[in-house]
């Protein structure tokens, strides 16, 4: 059955709708019924000629990386087949398809070891496009509503020290961009849970390369198990979902997580590594001695607009204090970070947003100590993620 026509848009919207549809005729497909239309016009406040440049654009982008003629075919390497964590158990209660990532089995760091970047976001876009293929499948029972996906992010394990690596970071908001620019309006719930404290500065970093519309579906939840699992289950009922996530589903082995079903990923084993990723090399930790009763101070320049604060710190033995402080340019200071304790255990690793024009002082605080220094090592530093992260990426990219 034809999906439904256009309800909910007033005359004005009607009129844009027209005007749209008259002016990209000439591109436009068979399936590109006034739904798919108005994603876009949504995605540009109603701007026609906004909307008809994005997609365009879009449709350009599409041709270019082959996503509608040999992205189906392409066959991933065996890592990806392998080691790429993601599946679906079913759909939510207006029919969209769910699919369940968890986060936690994406090796970043052994992936992009073994395969280009532009390998894993073929990955990615190929999942991607057959979900959106089945959703449309969906809405010629289930109507519109089923247009869209609902994904639930399990970030269960999360370590942020993989994406403060440049080359994963590179990759995230690589991601970003071709989602927001490709597939407006495509995500109808987000569930993101399991999630520890550290990804809320994540977030705040990412969320800046994001639609308003893609924020607005994104509900983030730490590790209360009921409290996440019901709100799962108002959207999604218990016979499409793994046990694991609140729901009824177990896979031929019996498994609540449906592993056979929603693939884990894991740690790539060393044996796939074939590539020399810039990045790589150890960093240079600037060492530092602080007697007992000083501290040590790091000054760091954020000039005008926005950038990210990003480190590493650590110390050889015992623990010191740690704080970051904001000075604005008429010198009213505040704490941004901490206080908090580092100790001599896993290395402390850090990201969060930060503006300018103000300093941030990286204090490394042993006052409370009477009896021993401290030997600290560390890296600071302050990049603006338009500028110092290469987020350009070609479909034959390094190949």
């Amino acid at each position: 059955m034809p999906v439904s026509p256009i309800v909910g848009i007033d005359d004005d919207q009607r009129f844009a709708l027209m005007k749209f549809r008259r002016s990209v005729k000439d591109v436009t497909k068979p399936e590109h019924d006034d739904h798919f239309l108005l994603r876009w016009l949504r995605a540009r406040q109603w701007d026609a000629e906004a909307a008809e440049k994005m997609l365009r654009d879009s449709l350009a982008w599409r041709e270019k990386w082959g996503i509608d003629s040999t992205l189906p075919e392409w066959q991933a390497p065996e890592v990806l087949e392998k080691h790429f964590p993601s599946g679906s158990t079913g759909f939510d209660k207006e029919g969209s398809p769910v699919i369940i990532v968890p986060f936690v089995g994406l090796d970043v760091w052994g992936l992009l070891h073994s395969v280009t970047k532009t390998d894993v976001i073929r990955m990615i876009l190929r999942h991607l496009e057959n979900y959106l293929a089945t959703a449309r499948r969906q809405a010629e029972t289930r109507g519109p509503q089923a247009l869209k996906v609902t994904v639930l992010f399990d970030l269960e394990g999360f370590n942020i020290r993989q994406y403060a690596w440049k080359p994963a970071a590179e990759m995230v908001f690589t991601l970003l961009q071709l989602y927001e620019a490709n597939y407006p309006e495509i995500l109808k719930s987000c569930f993101i849970v399991n999630a520890p404290k550290v990804f809320s500065l994540a977030f705040s970093v990412i969320k800046k390369f994001m639609h308003e519309y893609t924020i607005s579906k994104i509900k983030i939840y730490g590790t209360d198990t009921k409290k996440w699992q019901a709100q799962v289950l108002t959207l999604i009922d218990k016979d499409q979902l793994p046990v694991h996530y609140g729901g009824t589903v177990v896979d031929d082995n019996g498994d609540p997580r449906c592993s056979l079903i929603v693939k884990p990923g894991g740690k790539v084993p060393k044996s796939y590594y074939s590539r020399n990723t810039t990045g790589d090399s150890e960093k240079e930790f600037k060492r530092v001695t602080i007697k007992t009763g000083e501290k040590h101070v790091v000054d760091m320049l954020c000039g005008e607009g926005e950038s990210v604060l990003k480190w590493e710190a650590g110390v050889d033995h015992h623990e010191i204090k740690f704080v970051i402080k904001r000075k604005d340019e008429e010198g009213a200071e505040t704490v941004v970070y901490g206080p908090k304790k580092i100790g001599e255990g896993p290395v402390d690793v850090g990201i969060m947003p930060i503006t300018g024009p103000a300093t941030y002082s990286v204090i490394f605080d042993n006052k409370s100590s009477f009896l021993r220094s401290k030997k600290v090592f560390y890296h600071v530093i302050v990049a603006v993620p338009e500028r110092d992260l290469n987020m350009n990426v070609e479909p034959d990219d390094d190949k």
